[in-house]
């Protein structure tokens, strides 16, 4: 494997962060410290990576149209102007109970978000995943300790999600036109190492790529759960990947330095910062959510 297949491409060490995105029209990627409370942008061709501080936990946002995104935050989802920054709650979810937090959402090929909602300290069985589509929310499971590897195929007719305590990907089939789940979810892929599932996506060919939370590593399956392909990176809870590139044909991967040891960050300098893996994937643009 070549050295320089993984290289740092933010080194503002998150906490913990979590659910980049990447918009084409802008070369941008986003993502987030979700326990610090910030957005992190980074243009590529660009040296800085921008912060803005949001005043509460935030997780994952969705390209609504050229101005504005949806953000998803310990209180719901907030429309956001991109060139003011300005929020304003769309939709309350769990707004009321301040021990729970959002966490990981994937955008469904018609427009359709599925998001994750867990205990701040991740109490089990306290979150949730839900469904949001043109003003309407729905909650399609319960009982989920730590929601995350929301991620859909291409012709949308497959849903994947996990419970990362449980170490355990499920997959369901899903409606094309509304991004709802049809029948009784089963499991895709069971953990067998130390760590265990975080963040995915699943590229045109079907292959879903994760990010071993605990293992350093970002995880390659087949549509058949078939373990085929595995990265090294140099941190050990990376969280989830994204698509980058105007052809969507790179990866960027975020990372935490949430609960390591002062010894284990000493080894793990690179521990909370976003790596670009250059492999020759064939990925697929986020659609926009329909609000």
């Amino acid at each position: 494997m070549p050295a320089d297949l993984v290289s740092v491409l933010s080194d503002h060490a998150c906490e913990l962060g979590e659910g980049p995105s990447y918009d084409p029209v802008s070369d941008t990627l986003y993502w987030f410290d979700i326990v610090n409370g910030l957005l992190l942008e980074k243009r590529f061709g660009e040296d800085r990576t921008m912060t803005t501080q949001l005043g509460q936990m935030a997780s994952a946002q969705a390209t609504i149209d050229g101005e504005r995104q949806l953000i998803l935050t310990e209180t719901g989802l907030h429309v956001r102007d991109r060139t003011t920054g300005r929020m304003a709650l769309h939709t309350a979810v769990e707004a009321s109970n301040i021990a729970t937090r959002s966490n990981d959402a994937r955008v469904h090929p018609c427009g359709a978000l599925w998001f994750g909602t867990m205990g701040k300290q991740a109490e089990a069985s306290a979150g949730r995943v839900y469904w949001f589509f043109r003003g309407e929310l729905r909650e399609l499971y319960a009982g989920i300790s730590i929601p995350n590897s929301i991620a859909f195929s291409a012709d949308g007719t497959v849903a994947y999600y996990a419970d990362t305590a449980v170490r355990r990907i499920m997959r369901v089939a899903c409606n094309t036109r509304t991004g709802m789940p049809e029948g009784e979810p089963k499991v895709f892929a069971e953990s067998q190492g130390e760590g265990s599932f975080d963040g995915s996506v699943v590229d045109a060919d079907g292959t879903l790529w994760n990010a071993r939370w605990g293992e350093g590593r970002l995880a390659a399956y087949t549509p058949d759960g078939k373990l085929v392909r595995s990265v090294p990176l140099p941190v050990s809870q990376p969280s989830c990947p994204a698509f980058v590139g105007k052809h969507a044909d790179r990866l960027a991967v975020t990372s935490a330095w949430i609960d390591l040891s002062d010894e284990a960050r000493h080894a793990q300098p690179d521990a909370g910062r976003t790596f670009l893996v250059d492999l020759p994937v064939k990925g697929r643009l986020e659609p926009d959510v329909l609000i």
